[in-house]
This record gives C-alpha cells, sequence and structure tokens, in this order.
C-alpha cells in the first residue's frame, strides 16, 4: 500500500497544453525564450518563438474560443481563450478559424505566414491578465533528459 501512495506522489501531472508548433506536450524546438520586461511598457520578449517552416501547420495549444483573429501593426495573429484564464497568442498566423469558434487542443487553427519583424518561426505568447504575461513554455511538459555514465 506505501509503495501505491509513493508511486501517486511521484507521478507526473498530465500536461494541459501543448507545443502549437508539433503538437506534442512539450517544446521540440525554441528558437528565441521568454524575457519578461521589469515593466509593462519596457522591452523584453513577452511570448517564445518555436521552430517552424513558413506554411507549417499551427495547432491550438489547449482547447478553448478563438477570442481574435485579425491583423496588428502588419502581422497576421489568432489568440485564444482557455478554461482556465489564460489567452494564448499565435503570430504570424494566416487562421482557418474564425472568431468565437470553439476550438480543441491540436486542431489546426492556421499556417504560419513570413515574419514580419524578420523573426523565424512561430512567435507564441501567454498572458494571464491583460497586461500579465507569463513564459508559455512553463504550460509544458518539459523533456526527461537523462546523462550518461562516463
Amino acid at each position: 500500500m506505501l509503495t501505491s501512495a509513493l508511486v501517486l506522489l511521484c507521478a507526473a501531472p498530465a500536461a494541459a497544453y501543448v507545443d502549437p508548433a508539433s503538437g506534442k506536450p512539450h517544446p521540440v524546438r525554441v528558437l528565441r525564450g521568454f524575457d519578461k520586461p521589469e515593466y509593462k511598457w519596457s522591452a523584453g520578449h513577452r511570448g517564445v518563438d518555436m521552430a517552424l517552416r513558413i506554411g507549417g501547420r499551427v495547432v491550438a495549444a489547449e482547447s478553448g474560443t478563438v477570442a481574435f483573429v485579425g491583423t496588428v501593426a502588419g502581422t497576421p495573429v489568432i489568440s485564444i481563450d482557455h478554461a482556465d484564464g489564460i489567452r494564448t497568442t499565435y503570430q504570424p498566423v494566416h487562421a482557418s478559424v474564425t472568431q468565437g469558434q470553439e476550438v480543441r487542443e491540436g486542431q489546426t487553427i492556421g499556417k504560419l505566414g513570413h515574419p514580419v519583424d524578420g523573426s523565424p518561426g512561430l512567435h507564441w505568447g501567454a498572458r494571464i491578465a491583460k497586461d500579465s504575461y507569463i513564459d508559455p513554455l512553463s504550460l509544458l511538459d518539459m523533456p526527461v533528459i537523462r546523462l550518461k555514465p562516463l
């Protein structure tokens, strides 16, 4: 009985989100990480850039409701509101979904467009309030790294 309790305590929780560039529960390839600015008006990187080729399929990181589909500063953007209060944003993505549409985790929401600012890949952001950005990688399982003995 003690063994079963230990197994339950040590078991990793199931991932709630998936990498929108691969559909996997862990990040496959991050090109640029999250850099939270000191102040909401300061420079920083309010998301992560995931490796994905232009025209590649982008999937919803979690089930939710499409809150926004449109263009911001010349960049095609999709935002999804999730039941846990998090809003995820994907850019530059040419949408195959519409505002108000319900989407499932892993469902294709569009295709990666050409970067407007020259940064390659998919920019994926997450926030829990209007100006409270979080590292979207914190929503994923991290892969287990095992070192071989020398």
